[in-house]
């Protein structure tokens, strides 16, 4: 399958327009965030970036579109799997792409993938229910499946199920520190499929995703509200803070650390409200001796891991921290 970087979609967790939803093989989607969209936004304060496109490296296997869950409805959710061409099992690490939890699908992912499986890794980019079709927390559930489908097929695609780590830019991000904290919590998962095998992650890498929706910038919606104007978190968690404060603290990671909760990456541009409850959540994995790094680019975008020249850095840290934490491999 070919992906045209002009016709990926680009995430954003906040949108201030309106979403251009459409029906696509019966799906409701929404299409208003493209890669090239986001490009040409950047473009005006960063004139030097570039677009990063998939290019699959020589050693690396490609396996797409593969269905790992069947819903009730009948459609298909879909995952792509790329690995070293050699026989070895490797550590797997689960891919969630951004788009506000409303857009972007899982060809956001790819060349990141492309070139972390070019390291030593089973990459899987991974498919999951946007807002316009299912809201919270179905996409929570629909990555747990995709964890456990990992563990019924590690023989199949040489996967080692004591390393198995889950990353995630912008909304990604959130979901996949949500999925890490949320370890041996039945509550945040559907047992229907491979129910004989758990959920549980080593490692998270939390790309710009936010771990708290209760800070002030994130429930202050009234003025956007006014303005027409509806928040990506409001479309995904039904209603505002103050209608649904029980869905807002349920979705947001800083509220569910505990002993099990996994050791975390974050990788961060320069905008503060994409950093929101780091800090705070830093401070409640210290206090059970779980390891945390932070790396941030200076003046980058949002979405800087989709643009030269931020991308082989985002690649080389994601891949050094799996090392340190899955395969005990210190930084040289």
């Amino acid at each position: 399958m070919k992906y045209m970087k002009f016709l990926l979609f680009f995430m954003f967790c906040y949108s201030s327009s309106i979403a251009q939803n459409v029906i696509i093989n019966g799906i409701p989607r929404d299409t208003s965030f493209t890669v090239h969209s986001a490009y040409v936004k950047a473009l005006k304060n960063y004139p030097q970036i570039q677009i990063v496109s998939p290019q699959l490296p020589e050693n690396v296997r490609e396996i797409e579109n593969v269905t790992y869950s069947t819903l009730k409805s009948g459609r298909n959710l879909n995952l792509n799997i790329y690995r070293p061409k050699n026989d070895e099992k490797y550590p797997a690490l689960l891919m969630v792409h951004g788009g506000g939890w409303s857009s972007g699908d899982l060809s956001l992912q790819i060349p990141m993938a492309q070139r972390i499986a070019s390291k030593g890794y089973v990459t899987v980019p991974v498919e999951y229910r946007l807002s316009p079709e299912s809201q919270f927390p179905a996409a929570v559930f629909d990555l747990k499946i995709a964890i456990r489908w990992i563990r019924a097929n590690a023989e199949i695609y040489g996967i080692d199920t004591t390393k198995i780590a889950i990353s995630g830019c912008s909304a990604g991000g959130q979901l996949a520190m949500l999925v890490g904290m949320t370890n041996f919590r039945p509550e945040y998962e559907t047992p229907d499929e491979y129910a004989s095998y758990n959920t549980n992650v080593h490692a998270v890498v939390n790309i710009d995703g936010i771990s708290d929706f209760s800070t002030e910038e994130l429930t202050a919606t009234r003025e956007s509200l006014a303005k027409n104007k509806m928040p990506a978190s409001i479309k995904w968690l039904g209603g505002t803070y103050e209608d649904m404060k029980d869905t807002w603290i349920a979705a947001s990671p800083i509220n569910h650390v505990t002993k099990d909760s996994a050791p975390v990456m974050f990788i961060n541009s320069s905008i503060p409200r994409f950093h929101g409850g780091r800090d705070e959540i830093i401070e409640k994995l210290s206090a059970y001796n779980i390891y945390t790094e932070v790396y941030a680019f200076d003046d980058s975008p949002h979405p800087f891991w989709l643009f030269y020249p931020w991308f082989p850095t985002t690649v080389d840290r994601t891949v050094s921290f799996l090392d340190k934490v899955l395969k005990g491999k210190e930084n040289k």
